[in-house]
């Protein structure tokens, strides 16, 4: 199985449709792709709180953070076309991290939240299906200091930066948002769901990383518990019919993705394209979709992202189960 393997040259912090692709595949092929955590390997250790105010990915503008693997180049698409990317396996490190430092919000500079403004990081071990927290790592007054914690969540990973290269713009991964994709951390990128983006570009130019093992929805403070991984993914074609945004397809939904600011309009945003995409694929007239989002239990708001982060917009997502909708097949 064709395979890019971690290193200096596979990972890219811009998106870019001047890159050269690391890989070509035919449209079904499986493919494996290794991806970096988005510290980029940063923090390791405990010895490693030392830099979390001076980590040298902070020193660019924005920072050279949540590296991207790619792009990969599939054979026979074309722009206009949508990409279908699935998702076979998601393979973790041993370990992922999370951390803050002064000044992230929200409560970074909070006078009430004392704890909070000291720059702290935690390691978690992968142990049979979870992440285990036995400790946080803080920098005060030029040492490392650990504070015990007894903390187990499940893993549920996914994939939280999932890219096409834009049409014309060059962005970050870290900050970039679009129809094409980026950094959504969307807890529902994991096998099992169907990822359909827009194409731009001959071949497509498909980057993905900022993998997570596990995060609570809205990533509060601006991390979750970030790690390494190998992705394998397959990828197929929806020829000549572009999206307006990423969709998702679950077994049991569908999930209309948006970005924007404030999160209501992402909220709007999503739910008005998801019942574009039912009078489009299912027949659905205007009065039947406003209705089935409007009054339908099977309808929700799952609200992915909403970091305060710089420039990077929240992330909303209107999902409806698809036994509710009529005639679905």
């Amino acid at each position: 199985m064709k395979r890019v393997v971690r290193n200096p040259d596979s990972l890219k912090y811009v998106l870019d449709h001047h890159h050269s692709p690391l890989l070509e595949v035919e449209t079904g092929e499986p493919f494996i792709l290794e991806t970096e955590d988005a510290p980029s390997a940063t923090y390791r250790t405990p010895e490693d709180a030392a830099h979390l105010l001076d980590a040298w990915y902070l020193n660019s503008s924005p920072p050279m953070a949540n590296p991207v693997t790619g792009p990969v180049y599939i054979r026979g698409a074309e722009p206009g076309d949508t990409l279908v990317v699935e998702i076979e396996k998601l393979e973790l490190d041993n370990q992922s991290v999370t951390y803050w430092r002064p000044g992230h919000k929200p409560l970074g500079d909070s006078a009430r939240w004392r704890e909070l403004s000291t720059p702290t990081f935690a390691i978690g071990r992968h142990e049979k299906g979870e992440v285990v927290l036995d400790e946080a790592v803080t920098w005060e007054e030029g040492q490392v200091r650990r504070h015990p914690l007894d903390l187990r969540f499940p893993q549920s990973p996914f994939i939280g930066t999932i890219a096409l290269a834009p049409e014309r713009e060059v962005t970050t991964p870290g900050l970039g948002q679009g129809s094409w994709g980026g950094n959504m951390d969307v807890r529902d990128i994991r096998p099992g769901t169907r990822i359909l983006i827009p194409c731009y570009h001959p071949g497509a130019l498909l980057y993905v990383g900022d993998v997570h093992a596990c995060q609570g929805d809205t990533e509060f403070y601006g991390t979750a518990m970030e790690t390494r991984s190998a992705v394998t993914l397959r990828c197929n074609l929806i020829k000549g019919k572009s999206k307006p945004f990423v969709r998702l397809e679950k077994p049991e939904s569908l999930i209309s993705l948006a970005c924007a600011k404030p999160l209501e309009e992402a909220v709007w945003r999503a739910s008005i394209q998801l019942m574009e995409w039912l009078m489009e694929d299912y027949g659905c007239s205007q009065r039947a979709a406003y209705l089935l989002i409007g009054v339908n239990p099977g309808f929700r708001v799952n609200v992915y992202q909403m970091a305060p982060i710089a420039s990077l917009q929240y992330t909303a997502g209107a999902e409806i189960l698809t036994k509710s909708i009529p005639g679905y097949r």
